[in-house]
Formats: C-alpha cells, structure tokens, sequence
C-alpha cells in the first residue's frame, strides 16, 4: 500500500479552507493532517505535523502566503510548496517561484488537478497553471525593487511619508524618493493609482 501524503492547508477563509479538505480527503492517498488561518502558523503547523506538501494560500493574516513559503522552505526544505491564488497575477508566480514554491495553482482548478500537483511536485516536479505561466512570460519582471516594493506596500493603508520613514527606519526624503521612483516606474499619476497598479500586477 502507498504511503499517505501528509498535507498542511493554510487558507484564512475557514469555508473555503475546509471544502478544499475534504474535497483532498477524497482522495486515497491523501490525508490533510494540519490546517492554519493565518501565515505564521504554517512553520510550526508543518513542523508539529510532520507535513509534505503545504498548500498556501497568498492573501492571510499575519504573513502572506508568499512570505510563509519562504519561511517554510528555510525552515523545512524538505516540505513541498504548492501556492494557491484566486488572484491569477503574472507578478505572484514569480513572487512564488522566487520564494521557493513548488507549484502555483489558482483556486477555482478542479480538485483532481490539485491533488495531481501534490502528487507531482512530491516526484520533484514543477507544476505552474499553464495561462499564468504564459501571462508571467507576456508580462515581463516586476520594475520595482525591494524597498521601492516595500515603500510603496507601506503606502498602501495611506500612511504619510513620516509614518512610513519611522516604520521602515529610513529619513523622509529616501522614502519621499522610493515613492516617486515607484510612481514612474509603475506609469502611475500619484501613490495610490501606483498602490493599485502594482497590486493588480501582483508586484506589491
């Protein structure tokens, strides 16, 4: 008999988070062992479980599901990565495959597929919707960096300039810079058009 695919669900919508297992429970080789609300539950959630496969989804309190993978992949590289998304944002998967995921799947694929990526990211494989994959390509890397990323993610619940330079330890005329950087970057007129741009990208 094949050894049971221990698997980790972390989704912060709990109907959501409990139709995908037990609809992967469906499954004979499956057995969701472990489910989190929120990002900074997964290491300990995987490591208190001895998990395989972790599926995450991207928008959760506390960290982000791209976040969670990659403090996951330092903390267990062995667990695979597999990320989902309602969100099918060219920019996401390459976050995701930048933050070591395994496989990047949009939410609303049918429950065989997912749990044929779970199976096939634990052989090794890669497994990457097909029309993200082709719209990553189209569109190109993000234009920002790191901390313009950062500066303009922090701009986002419209903090001022000041709130921003004390939170992120910079002077008011560096973050005053990153902004204006992220704006052209981003062919925005001011911030929160930039904040918008960048977020259907899904560079922020």
């Amino acid at each position: 008999m094949a050894r049971m695919i221990r698997v980790l669900l972390a989704e912060d919508q709990s109907m959501v988070r409990e139709a995908l297992a037990a609809l992967l429970s469906l499954e004979a080789d499956l057995d969701v062992v472990a489910q989190a609300a929120r990002g900074d539950e997964v290491v300990p959630a995987a490591r208190d479980h001895a998990v395989d496969v972790a599926l995450l989804d991207i928008e959760m309190p506390g960290l982000s599901g791209l976040d969670a993978a990659a403090a996951l992949r330092e903390a267990l590289p062995g667990v695979k990565i597999v990320i989902l998304t309602t969100f099918g944002r060219p920019g996401y998967l390459r976050r995701a495959m930048e933050a070591g995921a395994d496989a990047f799947l949009v939410k609303d694929a049918p429950a065989a597929r997912l749990a044929d990526a779970v199976r096939r990211v634990l052989r090794g494989e890669r497994v990457i919707d097909p029309v993200l994959a082709a719209a990553a390509l189209a569109d190109g890397a993000s234009p920002l960096t790191e901390r313009e990323r950062e500066v303009l993610g922090a701009a986002a619940d419209g903090s001022t300039n000041a709130e921003i330079a004390g939170a992120l330890h910079l002077s008011q005329g560096t973050v005053r810079n990153y902004l204006s950087l992220a704006i052209q970057k981003t062919g925005a007129r001011n911030r929160a058009e930039a904040v918008r741009t960048a977020r259907d990208k899904g560079w922020l």
